[in-house]
């Protein structure tokens, strides 16, 4: 799947697009036929980075609902003849679940449109998955016959339906179509069932890797194989190092962490970072400065897993640097570092906008670290982040730090949080947000009678509501 283009934030789609409470304010205020356009272009063309992260469905279903939006151009999306030909479930995944939320609060479109998908669709797994939860079972054992047809009657299609029995999400619907009156259907179904076990039995009893009787060569090799068959395996391997070597096994693996091969090298690293050896942090540096870019990598990683008061004192020391090891510097003080480092992360928070934008990925643990910290400072910055970012998961981690160093966000973005696609940013909102504001009052009774909102955003909703009503 291609990097969605995401639209400027202060446009109406690039609110949508991002998830932001502010896009469905804007929506319901906007012309009608102007917001749906902006909708379906958000449901069609998936714009989460990392779709299997990120929430949308919920909040793109509730904005249909808002609008009495019509369901065509989903319509049109699903049985377009391009679903034939691209099956990637990140082209239809986003619409079918949108369609599944529909579905539940009762728009009989789109528990139709998700029933025609399970039988005609290519991505006709998800489209089950989701009327496994809301469907009756009538609606299902209807579905039986067109799905079982998709497997031809031979091995190979046998093999095929053991598979996809096996890796059912929801195993609902299987459960109803092996208890099925039809001989045929049902026959199949349950063989299929036996198989999918069989299979991970056999795949149980068959464990790859390293043995308890490995030696520590053999372990380090193993990375190295990894490594050569485009696999990083250095994080296992290194575990396997903490179960086989001994101390005399010491200096064989320092000579791997200065200058073994690559998986090796990196295996060692990791190994001694864990360990907490007191030569891990030179070693780390050393690593920085002459390893090659995976050996970089990993050598970071090991460091800012390691809790010890000495690897906090080296971060204080390196938070200057220019490169990666600088910057995992910034991002361990976030996370140990104690008041006194509060400059640093705010530096390093800084520079990391202004080098990399408001996407950076070391930007999580930075924004986390500024609302641990309670640094002030930083909240101009991080009212930046929230509002640009294409990351409603790293907008909602800004949310949580404004919380906590923002004194005029109960007021400002605390508000618009209600309507937020990540539940977690709602939870916060609703522990904040000022209740001066009539839509915060409304918003908070409809997500406390809403059977679809998460049960820790009721409960934050219910948190802020006393004997007389809603407080402040």
């Amino acid at each position: 799947m291609f990097d969605p283009v995401i639209a400027p934030s202060g446009t109406l789609l690039g609110l949508l697009q991002r998830g932001r409470g502010d896009g469905t304010l804007h929506a319901l205020t906007a012309p009608r036929a102007e917001a749906l356009a902006a909708l379906d272009h958000c449901v069609l063309r998936d714009p989460r980075h990392d779709w299997q992260v990120e929430n949308r469905s919920l909040y793109y279903a509730r904005l249909y609902l808002d609008l009495n939006g019509e369901l065509d151009a989903v319509e049109a999306h699903l049985f377009d003849p391009e679903d034939a030909f691209d099956t990637d479930e990140s082209r239809t995944g986003l619409a079918l679940a949108v369609l599944g939320h529909l579905a539940s609060y009762g728009r009989r479109d789109a528990l139709e449109l998700l029933r025609r998908y399970a039988a005609h669709g290519s991505n006709w797994a998800w489209a089950l998955d989701e009327l496994a939860l809301r469907d009756d079972d009538a609606a299902l054992r209807a579905l039986a016959a067109p799905v079982l047809a998709r497997f031809p009657a031979d091995p190979e299609g046998e093999a095929e339906l053991a598979v996809a029995v096996r890796d059912a999400f929801e195993p609902r619907p299987w459960r109803l179509w092996a208890e099925d009156p039809r001989e045929s259907i049902a026959t199949r179904v349950r063989a299929a069932q036996e198989a999918g076990c069989f299979d991970r039995w056999q795949r149980q009893m068959r464990p790859g890797g390293p043995r308890p009787d490995w030696s520590v060569r053999a372990v380090l090799e193993w990375a190295q194989q990894g490594v050569e068959r485009g696999a990083a395996l250095h994080v296992p391997a290194a575990r396997c190092l903490v179960a086989v070597a001994g101390p005399e096994d010491r200096p064989e693996i320092l000579r791997a962490a200065k200058d073994g091969t690559e998986g090796a090298r990196c295996t060692a690293l990791r190994y001694f970072a864990d360990s907490n050896d007191p030569g891990a942090l030179d070693l780390v540096e050393a690593a920085v400065a002459d390893g090659t870019t995976p050996v970089v990598e990993a050598a970071v990683a090991a460091f800012e897993r390691m809790r010890s008061i000495a690897a906090v004192d080296r971060a204080r020391g390196w938070a200057h640097r220019p490169d990666a090891l600088g910057a995992a510097a910034g991002r361990m003080l976030a996370c140990r570092g104690g008041a006194q480092d509060s400059d640093l992360v705010l530096g390093a928070l800084r520079e990391a906008v202004r080098g990399e934008g408001p996407d950076a990925p070391t930007l999580w643990t930075l924004v986390d670290g500024a609302g641990r910290l309670g640094i002030a400072c930083a909240a101009p910055v991080l009212r930046h982040i929230y509002r640009e970012t294409a990351s409603s998961h790293l907008r909602g981690r800004a949310a949580r730090a404004l919380a906590a160093t923002d004194p005029s966000f109960p007021a400002g973005f605390a508000v618009e949080c209600l309507w937020d696609c990540e539940e977690t940013t709602r939870e916060i909102a609703a522990r904040h947000a000022e209740t001066a504001d009539a839509r915060v009052v409304e918003q908070l009774r409809r997500l406390a009678a809403d059977p679809a909102e998460e049960a820790e955003v009721q409960t934050a909703v219910r948190s802020r509501i006393g004997p007389e009503g809603l407080t402040a």
